[in-house]
Protein backbone atom coordinates (compact mmCIF):
# COMPACT_ATOMS: atom_id res chain seq x y z
CA UNK A 1 0.00 0.00 0.00
CA UNK A 2 0.82 3.75 -0.19
CA UNK A 3 1.62 5.19 2.82
CA UNK A 4 2.90 8.46 3.72
CA UNK A 5 4.03 10.10 7.20
CA UNK A 6 5.23 12.62 7.64
CA UNK A 7 7.07 12.23 10.61
CA UNK A 8 8.06 14.43 13.83
CA UNK A 9 7.12 13.94 17.06
CA UNK A 10 3.85 14.33 19.36
CA UNK A 11 0.57 12.59 19.23
CA UNK A 12 0.24 11.80 15.64
CA UNK A 13 -2.73 12.18 13.77
CA UNK A 14 -3.95 8.84 11.50
CA UNK A 15 -6.47 10.09 8.71
CA UNK A 16 -8.40 7.48 6.67
CA UNK A 17 -10.63 8.09 3.59
CA UNK A 18 -13.79 7.08 2.60
CA UNK A 19 -14.16 4.53 -0.20
CA UNK A 20 -15.85 7.03 -2.52
CA UNK A 21 -12.13 8.32 -3.22
CA UNK A 22 -8.85 8.13 -1.78
CA UNK A 23 -6.42 9.62 0.53
CA UNK A 24 -6.04 12.84 -1.26
CA UNK A 25 -9.14 14.14 -0.26
CA UNK A 26 -7.17 15.47 3.42
CA UNK A 27 -4.40 17.34 1.72
CA UNK A 28 -6.84 20.45 2.00
CA UNK A 29 -6.97 19.40 5.77
CA UNK A 30 -2.88 18.97 5.58
CA UNK A 31 -2.44 22.32 4.27
CA UNK A 32 -4.09 23.70 7.44
CA UNK A 33 -2.16 21.86 9.95
CA UNK A 34 0.82 23.11 12.04
CA UNK A 35 3.95 21.54 10.25
CA UNK A 36 4.89 20.25 13.74
CA UNK A 37 1.72 17.55 13.21
CA UNK A 38 2.85 14.90 12.25
CA UNK A 39 0.23 12.71 9.58
CA UNK A 40 -0.13 9.93 8.54
CA UNK A 41 -2.44 8.58 5.86
CA UNK A 42 -2.81 5.34 2.78
CA UNK A 43 -4.67 4.58 0.15
CA UNK A 44 -6.64 1.48 0.90
CA UNK A 45 -5.95 -1.29 -1.67
CA UNK A 46 -7.05 -0.63 -4.84
CA UNK A 47 -6.90 3.34 -4.32
CA UNK A 48 -5.45 6.19 -5.21
CA UNK A 49 -1.46 4.93 -5.37
CA UNK A 50 -1.82 1.58 -3.79
CA UNK A 51 -2.35 -1.85 -6.24
CA UNK A 52 -5.26 -3.57 -6.44
CA UNK A 53 -5.74 -6.03 -4.05
CA UNK A 54 -5.11 -9.86 -5.26
CA UNK A 55 -6.86 -12.04 -1.67
CA UNK A 56 -9.54 -10.75 0.53
CA UNK A 57 -8.63 -7.74 2.71
CA UNK A 58 -9.85 -5.51 5.36
CA UNK A 59 -9.24 -2.22 5.46
CA UNK A 60 -9.23 -2.73 9.74
CA UNK A 61 -6.13 -5.79 9.36
CA UNK A 62 -4.60 -2.76 6.59
CA UNK A 63 -4.54 -0.29 8.91
CA UNK A 64 -3.19 -2.02 11.95
CA UNK A 65 -0.29 -3.34 9.48
CA UNK A 66 0.35 0.87 8.84
CA UNK A 67 0.51 1.32 12.47
CA UNK A 68 3.08 -1.32 13.15
CA UNK A 69 5.01 -0.07 10.11
CA UNK A 70 5.04 3.72 11.12
CA UNK A 71 5.67 2.41 15.36
CA UNK A 72 2.48 4.53 16.06
CA UNK A 73 1.47 2.97 19.76
CA UNK A 74 -1.49 5.94 20.15
CA UNK A 75 -3.05 8.32 17.72
CA UNK A 76 -5.64 10.28 17.03
CA UNK A 77 -8.00 9.23 14.50
CA UNK A 78 -10.03 11.09 11.58
CA UNK A 79 -11.72 8.96 9.54
CA UNK A 80 -14.37 10.27 6.68
CA UNK A 81 -17.57 7.96 5.82
CA UNK A 82 -15.57 4.37 5.48
CA UNK A 83 -12.62 5.43 7.40
CA UNK A 84 -14.85 6.65 10.18
CA UNK A 85 -16.26 3.58 10.64
CA UNK A 86 -12.84 1.78 10.43
CA UNK A 87 -11.44 4.03 13.17
CA UNK A 88 -14.59 3.21 15.31
CA UNK A 89 -13.94 -0.37 14.83
CA UNK A 90 -10.04 0.12 16.20
CA UNK A 91 -11.53 2.24 18.78
CA UNK A 92 -13.47 -0.75 20.34
CA UNK A 93 -11.93 -2.95 19.85
CA UNK A 94 -8.22 -1.81 20.40
CA UNK A 95 -9.41 1.41 23.09
CA UNK A 96 -5.60 1.75 24.27
CA UNK A 97 -4.37 2.65 20.37
CA UNK A 98 -7.21 5.68 20.26
CA UNK A 99 -6.53 8.87 21.81
CA UNK A 100 -9.20 11.06 20.16
CA UNK A 101 -11.87 10.50 17.24
CA UNK A 102 -13.04 12.90 14.86
CA UNK A 103 -15.69 11.46 12.52
CA UNK A 104 -16.65 12.70 9.18
CA UNK A 105 -20.61 11.64 7.96
CA UNK A 106 -19.24 8.74 9.69
CA UNK A 107 -20.85 4.81 9.30
CA UNK A 108 -19.88 1.54 11.30
CA UNK A 109 -19.34 -1.72 9.79
CA UNK A 110 -22.81 -3.39 11.47
CA UNK A 111 -24.89 -0.19 11.24
CA UNK A 112 -28.36 -1.59 10.28
CA UNK A 113 -28.96 0.33 7.24
CA UNK A 114 -32.07 0.24 5.22
CA UNK A 115 -31.36 -1.91 2.03
CA UNK A 116 -34.63 -1.13 0.75
CA UNK A 117 -33.90 2.60 0.19
CA UNK A 118 -33.10 3.03 -3.91
CA UNK A 119 -29.91 3.75 -4.06
CA UNK A 120 -28.91 0.33 -2.89
CA UNK A 121 -30.56 -1.19 -5.57
CA UNK A 122 -28.91 1.37 -8.07
CA UNK A 123 -26.02 0.87 -6.62
CA UNK A 124 -26.26 -3.05 -6.97
CA UNK A 125 -27.26 -2.90 -10.55
CA UNK A 126 -24.79 -0.31 -12.12
CA UNK A 127 -21.96 -2.63 -9.92
CA UNK A 128 -22.93 -5.66 -11.46
CA UNK A 129 -22.56 -4.23 -14.80
CA UNK A 130 -19.03 -2.92 -14.10
CA UNK A 131 -20.83 0.62 -15.34
CA UNK A 132 -18.06 3.38 -14.44
CA UNK A 133 -20.56 6.62 -16.36
CA UNK A 134 -23.73 5.44 -14.08
CA UNK A 135 -21.61 4.88 -10.70
CA UNK A 136 -20.26 8.38 -11.67
CA UNK A 137 -23.32 9.39 -11.94
CA UNK A 138 -25.04 8.12 -8.96
CA UNK A 139 -22.31 9.23 -6.85
CA UNK A 140 -22.27 12.95 -8.40
CA UNK A 141 -26.35 12.69 -7.12
CA UNK A 142 -26.10 10.61 -3.89
CA UNK A 143 -22.85 11.95 -2.98
CA UNK A 144 -21.77 15.60 -4.23
CA UNK A 145 -24.87 18.00 -3.62
CA UNK A 146 -22.91 20.68 -2.66
CA UNK A 147 -21.79 21.10 -6.35
CA UNK A 148 -18.99 19.37 -8.57
CA UNK A 149 -15.19 20.60 -9.34
CA UNK A 150 -12.30 18.55 -10.06
CA UNK A 151 -11.45 17.52 -7.09
CA UNK A 152 -14.37 16.23 -6.83
CA UNK A 153 -14.68 14.52 -9.76
CA UNK A 154 -11.35 13.09 -9.25
CA UNK A 155 -12.11 11.46 -5.64
CA UNK A 156 -15.72 9.84 -6.74
CA UNK A 157 -13.92 8.97 -10.05
CA UNK A 158 -10.60 6.92 -7.52
CA UNK A 159 -13.87 5.76 -5.58
CA UNK A 160 -15.73 3.77 -8.74
CA UNK A 161 -12.46 2.59 -10.23
CA UNK A 162 -11.65 1.46 -6.52
CA UNK A 163 -14.47 -0.52 -5.51
CA UNK A 164 -14.50 -2.39 -9.04
CA UNK A 165 -10.99 -2.73 -8.75
CA UNK A 166 -11.35 -4.47 -5.36
CA UNK A 167 -14.24 -7.19 -6.90
CA UNK A 168 -15.40 -7.96 -4.22
CA UNK A 169 -12.32 -8.84 -2.06
CA UNK A 170 -12.95 -6.64 0.98
CA UNK A 171 -14.14 -7.76 4.00
CA UNK A 172 -16.03 -6.20 6.74
CA UNK A 173 -14.11 -4.34 9.69
CA UNK A 174 -14.49 -5.86 13.43
CA UNK A 175 -18.18 -4.90 14.57
CA UNK A 176 -18.21 -2.12 16.66
CA UNK A 177 -21.89 -0.38 17.22
CA UNK A 178 -22.89 -2.09 19.80
CA UNK A 179 -19.46 -1.27 21.56
CA UNK A 180 -19.90 2.82 21.27
CA UNK A 181 -20.74 3.74 24.69
CA UNK A 182 -17.71 2.04 25.68
CA UNK A 183 -15.78 4.98 24.18
CA UNK A 184 -13.88 6.67 26.34
CA UNK A 185 -12.00 9.46 24.46
CA UNK A 186 -12.51 13.08 23.29
CA UNK A 187 -14.72 12.69 20.08
CA UNK A 188 -16.63 14.79 17.69
CA UNK A 189 -18.58 13.73 14.71
CA UNK A 190 -19.60 15.76 11.54
CA UNK A 191 -21.82 15.82 8.94
CA UNK A 192 -23.52 18.08 6.26
CA UNK A 193 -26.77 18.76 6.01
CA UNK A 194 -27.21 17.90 2.43
CA UNK A 195 -25.45 14.44 2.78
CA UNK A 196 -27.84 11.59 2.11
CA UNK A 197 -30.35 10.79 4.90
CA UNK A 198 -29.32 7.87 5.79
CA UNK A 199 -25.78 8.84 6.35
CA UNK A 200 -27.30 10.93 8.17
CA UNK A 201 -29.14 9.57 10.34
CA UNK A 202 -26.06 7.44 11.13
CA UNK A 203 -24.37 9.86 12.14
CA UNK A 204 -26.38 11.34 14.91
CA UNK A 205 -26.60 7.92 15.80
CA UNK A 206 -23.08 7.58 16.37
CA UNK A 207 -23.08 10.97 18.21
CA UNK A 208 -25.39 9.99 20.85
CA UNK A 209 -24.01 6.78 21.61
CA UNK A 210 -20.60 7.65 22.35
CA UNK A 211 -20.39 9.55 25.69
CA UNK A 212 -20.10 13.74 26.00
CA UNK A 213 -19.52 13.17 21.49
CA UNK A 214 -19.75 16.57 20.33
CA UNK A 215 -22.35 16.46 16.95
CA UNK A 216 -21.28 19.76 14.22
CA UNK A 217 -23.60 20.83 11.04
CA UNK A 218 -21.95 21.89 8.40
CA UNK A 219 -24.77 23.54 6.79
CA UNK A 220 -24.84 23.89 2.98
CA UNK A 221 -22.72 20.88 2.72
CA UNK A 222 -22.38 17.11 1.55
CA UNK A 223 -20.56 14.21 2.05
CA UNK A 224 -17.23 15.16 1.08
CA UNK A 225 -16.62 17.19 4.04
CA UNK A 226 -12.68 17.22 3.68
CA UNK A 227 -13.10 19.08 0.47
CA UNK A 228 -16.39 21.19 1.46
CA UNK A 229 -14.86 21.98 5.26
CA UNK A 230 -11.51 21.68 5.61
CA UNK A 231 -11.12 24.58 8.33
CA UNK A 232 -13.63 23.21 10.70
CA UNK A 233 -12.06 19.49 10.46
CA UNK A 234 -8.80 21.43 11.10
CA UNK A 235 -10.08 23.21 14.16
CA UNK A 236 -11.79 20.08 15.81
CA UNK A 237 -8.09 17.92 15.19
CA UNK A 238 -5.74 20.32 16.98
CA UNK A 239 -8.98 20.56 20.07
CA UNK A 240 -8.92 16.73 20.07
CA UNK A 241 -4.67 16.40 19.81
CA UNK A 242 -4.27 18.78 22.27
Amino acid sequence: MWVDDSGGDGLPVVLLHPGWGDSAIWEPLLELLPDDVRTIRFDARGHGLSPAPASPFSVYDDLLDVLDHCEVDEAVFVGSSGGAATALSLAVAEPEQVAGLVLVSPGVSDYPWDFGDPYFARFGELYEERDVDGLLDLGRETWARSGLSDAVEAQLRSGVLAMLAQDGLAEADPPAFDGLDEIDVPAAVVLGDLDHPLVNGCAIEVAARIPDCELVTVTGADHLLPLRAPEILARLVLRIRA
